[in-house]
């Protein structure tokens, strides 16, 4: 039974993951977390579902863009501790890391501390730069890679699963995500990190008690 092609913009990264395989998922989830604007969570998604209909491993998916994405924060990390405001103020305009949003980004960052780099995973813009920020707040790197791995975890997670998921119904779901797809997905979006949120903080909260 032929594959039905993926709807909306999962067909735009198709072509790569059917040239490159696995290797486009690695690339691209590690160039996108260390700020380089490429399509790396739309490439994961696709593969997730190219997994649900049998034509990749959801496990290698999966491993591969979890480890993508811990290294490629740990590289934007790097940038960020010893290349400092200097390094970043001269080069960032090519990654879209903008003074403003640079300040914007650290300020929230010293509010919440360690669990926005984890839950920044889920929103565009601070997935790319939580690294980056967290290296230029002195942030520990060991405490940032425990929330870094925690946020990879749970981003690779819930994108694998719903992809897998889709995969497995895609026929029925193609003409519905065509149909509806950004507002799909940004549903999804705000559901997922609505619910990641409600997590961390419960678990603040408890600790405290």
């Amino acid at each position: 039974m032929a594959v039905p092609p993926l709807p909306g913009v999962l067909a735009d990264v198709a072509p790569l993951l059917d040239h490159w395989g696995y290797l486009a998922v690695a690339a691209l989830v590690f160039v996108e977390d260390f700020g380089v604007p490429v399509p790396g969570e739309t490439v994961m998604i696709a593969a997730a579902v190219y997994a649900g209909t049998g034509q990749m491993n959801i496990v290698v998916v999966a491993v591969i863009a979890f480890l993508a994405a811990v290294t490629g924060d740990n590289l934007g990390y790097a940038i960020g501790r010893f290349g400092g405001h200097r390094l970043v103020d001269r080069y960032g305009r090519y990654v879209l890391l903008t003074e403003t949003r640079i300040a914007r980004a650290e300020a929230f960052f010293g509010r919440h501390g360690g669990k926005i780099v984890s839950v920044s995973r889920f929103i565009e813009g601070m997935r790319q730069a939580n690294g980056i920020i967290a290296g230029l707040a002195d942030m520990s790197w060991r405490r940032f890679l425990a929330f870094n791995a925690l946020g990879a975890a749970l981003w690779v997670g819930a994108w694998v699963s719903l992809g897998d998921l889709a995969g497995q119904h895609l026929s029925t779901l193609s003409p519905v995500v065509q149909s509806f797809g950004l507002y799909l997905l940004a549903a999804t979006v705000v559901l997922i990190t609505a619910l990641v949120a409600r997590h961390m903080l419960g678990r603040r909260s408890a600790d405290r008690q």
